[in-house]
């Protein structure tokens, strides 16, 4: 099979869908790689490290996705690759199809697409393996973003994390106790922050209250403590998400206008819409803004900050499905692996995932994969 690996098109993103040991798996395993020249440079790979492990360079776009029957990918992809889908291809990526642009949707339907969305491939437990390892990143990104944020030459509330001897440190406040949360969470107690984390899942809380202990608190998640949490929190996170939908609003104007001036809020939902009515996404070039005297960071590509450790991260737990579909083709791939089936938005230009057509307002067209449930 030919994997096609371009380069990232939107501003400033720089992590990339594979990495040089990705690529040689692949290639010992039988298969042909296509990375497009430069594609990994941003994360510190160069073309000639790709080149070693055994991929062909190509010196545009149009050329690493004409010859691929699987384009592999970090973002969905941009109006101007629209163009360049392949009839029948297979696009693997994080779609976030909910908050995406129609235009987007449209293409991949036209041109009979089959899109596996990461952020969506879900083991029977629950648990997101190819989304897991992005949410950790982030998480631990968390307290570094804040603590820039929150200096005083920043408009910030000129608080140190950590504090000092005399000097109660800062007060993180984390709404969604998953992955994201929980590593936040870790990350914020161990700079020293005072840390609340709310849920709505009494056996997550249990968990976080055993792998933390007295390090942080724990919450129940409803209205009436998200209210009190706003009023003292000095960093509030947002990081609930629902698979398939649009993140639930779950923080109020209200409560961002409680939030004490020069306070910080980090919304790592906007890639799903969002989870604070004064959210709206933001980029890596201009980060921020200010909304009732908070400062907001809702940056949908957070973790392109540290774009080698993220495309690490992606290629280790995207590799196994990816040598999956490679070895036994579509649909038989689905067919032994029903993980990955749940992680099809599209199959074929078909919308066969309900959560997301649901979410999009679209017809549902039936599971047609012969593998499984989604």
């Amino acid at each position: 099979m030919e994997f096609g690996v371009p380069k990232e098109v939107r501003d400033l993103e720089m992590r990339v869908g594979l990495t040089p040991p990705g690529v040689s798996a692949l290639v010992k395993a039988g298969h042909t790689v296509y990375v497009e020249k430069k594609a990994g440079a941003g994360a510190g790979f160069k073309d000639a490290a790709y080149r070693e492990a055994g991929a062909q360079t190509v010196y545009s776009a149009a050329e690493a996705y004409g010859r691929a029957d699987v384009v592999v990918k970090v973002t969905r992809p941009a109006a101007q690759e629209h163009t360049l889908f392949r009839e029948g291809q297979v696009l693997c990526s994080f779609f976030s199809l909910q908050t995406a642009s129609p235009d987007l949707l449209e293409a991949l339907m036209s041109r009979q697409i089959t899109a596996v969305a990461y952020e969506m491939i879900r083991e029977e437990d629950g648990a997101h393996p190819v989304m897991a390892p992005t949410s950790e990143t982030a998480g631990r990104l968390a307290p570094i973003i804040a603590g820039k944020l929150l200096m005083s030459r920043r408009g910030g509330r000129g608080v140190l994390l950590s504090g000092i001897p005399g000097v109660p440190p800062a007060a993180a406040v984390i709404v969604g106790g998953g992955d994201l949360g929980a590593n936040a969470a870790r990350a914020f107690s161990g700079l020293g922050a005072q840390v609340t984390v709310l849920d709505t899942d009494p056996k997550r809380l249990q968990y976080l209250d055993e792998l933390l202990g007295c390090r942080v608190t724990t919450m129940f998640s409803n209205e009436y403590n998200l209210k009190r949490v706003a009023k003292f929190a000095d960093v509030l996170v947002g990081s609930v998400s629902i698979t398939g939908h649009r993140a639930p609003i779950l923080i109020t104007r209200e409560m961002i206008r409680s939030m004490r001036p020069g306070s910080v809020f980090i919304d790592f939902a906007i890639d799903s819409g969002g989870s604070a009515e004064t959210s709206r996404p933001t980029t890596l070039r201009d980060q921020t803004y200010v909304a009732e005297e908070v400062i907001h960071y809702c940056v949908p590509n957070v973790t392109a900050l540290v774009a080698r450790t993220a495309s690490y991260a992606l290629t280790n737990a995207a590799l196994p499905y990816l040598l999956g579909v490679a070895e036994c083709g579509l649909p038989e791939a689905f067919d032994c692996n029903p993980s990955l089936v749940r992680g099809v938005n599209l199959y074929q230009g078909k919308l066969v995932n309900p959560d997301v057509a649901d979410s999009l307002g679209r017809a549902f067209e039936g599971n047609i994969l012969s593998g499984g449930a989604l």
